[in-house]
């Protein structure tokens, strides 16, 4: 590109004036700046963190609905009870405590057993304590997948005993329920220990008597 500047009175000079391409270097198309490495690095690191952040919060949520689904199952069975044995009611609002037992809507199932899951509530502190069931050998009466209990606890000794070092029946016995009139008030729950009774619903009432073997019950350390 050429431009002319006169000056008068003086000969005419003309000024040349060219335009150097700048300087590009030949790797320039294929080289990774630090910016980039650094603005992979930001995005994989908050991709990590976000996923971490995801896991905490739904474990967190399976918990709660575990427990909130217990609570709701106990609520109905207590419910039931009451319906069709009017006088629990008094029987388990006296109480130490309760427990409520069940294998309804649970996904319970596992090879060579099954279990359940349930409620403790002391009736003083109204502390909850979440519990388990589990068949360790063929046998409970009216049958393991449909059972529905209701423990009664006279004593906060007897009630403390069964939280913190849980329940297992042995060998095979079967338990009559006591009869309208027995029992002090007891009438349709079958007595396990001095202190310590099971409502069994089964059908529409309550069963007369309760067949076990080989089940157990303990704190559900992971729901607490």
């Amino acid at each position: 590109m050429q431009r002319g500047a006169v000056l008068p009175g003086r000969r005419q000079w003309h000024l040349t004036v060219t335009a150097a391409a700048p300087y590009i270097p030949k790797e320039i198309g294929t080289m990774r700046t630090p910016t980039f490495f650094n603005a992979t690095r930001i995005l994989t690191a908050f991709l990590l963190a976000t996923m971490v952040i995801a896991v905490i919060p739904a474990q967190a949520d399976d918990k709660a609905q575990q427990q909130a689904d217990i609570r709701k199952v106990s609520q109905d069975i207590l419910s039931e009870l009451i319906r069709v044995q009017p006088s629990a009611q008094g029987v388990v609002d006296r109480a130490a405590g309760f427990a409520v037992f069940s294998t309804a809507g649970l996904k319970i199932f596992f090879a060579g057993g099954g279990m359940g899951s349930g409620m403790a509530v002391n009736n003083q502190t109204k502390q909850v304590v979440y519990m388990k069931m589990a068949e360790v050998q063929a046998g409970l009466g009216v049958g393991f997948s449909k059972l529905k209990q209701v423990w009664v606890f006279e004593t906060q000794g007897a009630f403390n005993n069964f939280v913190n070092s849980g329940w297992e029946f042995g060998g095979q016995a079967t338990l009559n329920a006591q009869a309208a009139g027995e029992g002090g008030g007891y009438a349709g729950a079958i007595p396990v220990s001095p202190g310590v009774w099971i409502y069994q619903l089964a059908g529409d009432g309550l069963a007369a008597s309760l067949t076990v073997k080989g089940s157990k019950y303990y704190k559900a350390d992971e729901l607490n």
